[in-house]
């Protein structure tokens, strides 16, 4: 029941906003399609960052950015940061200024339920998707 609690968890912002696109960006990623609505998995994309190294809340918003091509705002960011910390999945440490966040054990295996599923939910696609990537190579729609 743990595990099904965390994947429910980790997606629950699937479909809340987390950036607007501008459509004068040129930032080497694709845009968002006009058909699909590309928004969500947050708490996902945060416990990844998190699993690869110690951040605040403004690196978080950095990296999610280079990969979704446009940065999330700190309205966002911190109050899904407060919400994966009182679910113990993420602690933070006052280091200076700055709060400076990592995985707890529980939020390691929140990530790795939740890349699990993931992968069962959309690895087909992926791989799918990287040959219609080759085909097209126009990324830069922006």
């Amino acid at each position: 029941m743990t595990n099904i609690v965390h994947q429910i968890y980790t997606f629950k912002c699937i479909g809340c906003p987390i950036f607007n696109m501008s459509s004068d960006e040129k930032s080497g990623r694709c845009c968002p399609p006009d058909c699909c609505d590309m928004r969500g998995f947050l708490t996902f994309q945060i416990l990844w960052e998190l699993g690869k190294e110690r951040l605040n809340g403004q690196q978080i918003a950095e990296k999610i950015s280079k990969r979704r091509g446009s940065k999330p705002t700190p309205g966002t960011i911190y109050p899904a940061l407060k919400d994966l910390k009182k679910r113990g999945l993420i602690e933070g440490v006052k280091e200076g200024n700055q709060v400076i966040y990592r995985l707890t054990d529980t939020g390691q295996q929140g990530r790795d339920e939740a890349a699990r599923y993931f992968y069962q939910a959309f690895g087909d696609i992926a791989e799918e998707c990287k040959v219609i990537i080759v085909r097209i190579d126009d990324c830069e729609k922006c």
